[in-house]
């Protein structure tokens, strides 16, 4: 037996779907043929458009996130327009007047004002707040006294002899310190000093 090429064109008419004619099926087919070629031509030129928008957005200096911040925000817009969100709002709102409006709620929140009424009229919560004031102003009180016991401390312990004795003490220290350093600089600088003995090199080499 030997490989017979088979025509795709005939058995595709044999595999034809029934009740069409062979003229019917070759216009569908045509059809189809120039779909898909329109198609190919549509992908090339969306390909050829989307290198152009880069291009455009590279030389306005618009990056990707800004793209995804506009459509994002083109998004959000869609939803606050769309017919689902408005009415969901609306929904939302009559609920929420039904639920301001009735009974229970006025009822719940009578009984909450009435309830905050009598606790800041009661004597416990007075008494609290009495209590809260005067703890303040001790506690202000006490501070400002320990304020005035440091700087009274400090002022006696400066006055005090053992003070003056110790800043006496580093005065006179000072004093030699800089006296001595003012010495060794004239010595240093003196020609006299300098032309009496010359420098011995005292290396074993």
């Amino acid at each position: 037996m030997t490989d017979v090429p088979v025509d795709s064109a005939a058995a595709a008419r044999t595999s034809a779907p029934e009740g069409l004619t062979l003229a019917e099926e070759e216009e569908l087919r045509s059809e189809l043929a120039k779909v898909e070629e329109e198609i190919g031509t549509l992908r090339q030129v969306l390909a050829a458009k989307e290198r152009h928008c880069g291009e455009l957005k590279r030389k306005l200096g618009l990056t990707p996130l800004d793209g995804l911040k506009q459509n994002l925000s083109k998004s959000w817009h869609d939803v606050q327009v769309s017919n689902a969100y408005v009415k969901t709002s609306e929904k939302l709102g009559e609920w929420n007047d039904k639920v301001t409006q009735s009974d229970l709620y006025l009822s719940a929140s009578s009984t909450l004002e009435d309830w905050n009424e009598k606790l800041t009229q009661s004597e416990a919560y007075k008494k609290t707040q009495e209590t809260l004031s005067q703890a303040g102003q001790k506690t202000s009180a006490a501070l400002s006294n320990v304020g005035s016991v440091i700087s009274r401390k400090l002022g006696d312990m400066r006055n005090s002899a053992t003070f003056k004795s110790f800043e006496d003490r580093v005065g006179t220290i000072k004093s030699r310190v800089v006296g001595s350093r003012e010495n060794s600089t004239e010595g240093l600088h003196s020609p006299s000093g300098a032309g009496d003995k010359p420098p011995q090199d005292n290396a074993p080499f």
